[in-house]
């Protein structure tokens, strides 16, 4: 398994790296979609749908709703306005599952929820692009996922005792989320010291990280829920050692449009 996960890393590197620097416009708004495109037909499995022709047709659903949004920038702010709310009832859903899977247990409403963590996440990725300093954003907000899941791990193996969610996801502890949250708010304090933002601009850099942090760890939950809610393990077997593209973007599928929006808020740039 490690060394399937090694070379298949080694061979997919490379590649997102590329798609996500050195493309812009239209390619990169395509290759992004590329990606979307196969984690919608992971979620229809998660909604229920196994038969191929299913999981195509809503991939294929998914591949035009993009194009749409292409065509329309204008829906961009709606687009992440709704994301907003949607992870933010996302957390309620995970923190009180079970239960609650009795508001979106159907095949229509998985569906409809697929819609509203993939398509926010595409959005969100073409309009920080755009932006002044684009690639280094894009850049950012992965280093903090990544430095959040490198943290978390680390501390819920030392520390963790108290369970963050034990019915949705029993290996992850609050102490891994402390450890998490610290270490990407040391990268934000270095980013912010380096870059000689002033009292105002670190403050709400650390706040941001934080807020960004904590939903990236709802978008991880969110995904472990419905694979739970279905008995899949994996969302697909396409990333071998790695699972499916939904496993290795959960985290940043609530973190992207979360973030997007923030920088909005801090005028980086206009929607």
């Amino acid at each position: 398994m490690l060394k399937q996960r090694i070379i298949t890393a080694l061979i997919l590197l490379p590649i997102a790296l590329c798609g996500f620097f050195l493309l812009s416009g239209a390619g990169f708004a395509l290759f992004i979609g590329f990606v979307v495109t196969l984690g919608a037909w992971e979620w229809a499995r998660l909604a229920g749908f196994n038969a191929q022709p299913a999981r195509v047709g809503y991939a294929a659903l998914v591949a035009v709703l993009l194009f749409v949004l292409n065509l329309l920038p204008g829906l961009a702010p709606w687009v992440l306005g709704v994301a907003m709310i949607w992870w933010v009832a996302a957390t309620y859903l995970v923190l009180t599952y079970p239960a609650s899977s009795e508001r979106w247990a159907s095949v229509a409403g998985k569906l409809v929820i697929g819609l509203l963590i993939l398509l926010p996440a595409w959005q969100g990725l073409v309009l920080i692009k755009q932006w002044p300093l684009g690639n280094w954003l894009i850049l950012a907000v992965m280093v903090l996922v990544w430095g959040a899941d490198i943290g978390a791990y680390f501390s819920g193996k030392a520390f963790g005792k108290r369970k963050l969610a034990p019915k949705v996801s029993p290996g992850k502890s609050w102490e891994g989320v402390y450890g998490g949250l610290v270490a990407s708010l040391m990268i934000t304090l270095v980013v912010g010291l380096l870059r000689h933002w002033s009292a105002s601009e670190l403050l709400f850099g650390l706040l941001g990280a934080a807020v960004v942090v904590f939903i990236s760890v709802v978008g991880d939950l969110t995904e472990s829920m419905f694979k739970r809610q279905s008995g899949i393990k994996d969302s697909s077997n396409l990333l071998p050692g790695h699972g499916g593209v939904l496993d290795r973007i959960d985290s940043l599928t609530a973190a992207i449009p979360v973030f997007a929006v923030l920088l909005w808020a801090a005028n980086w740039g206009a929607m």
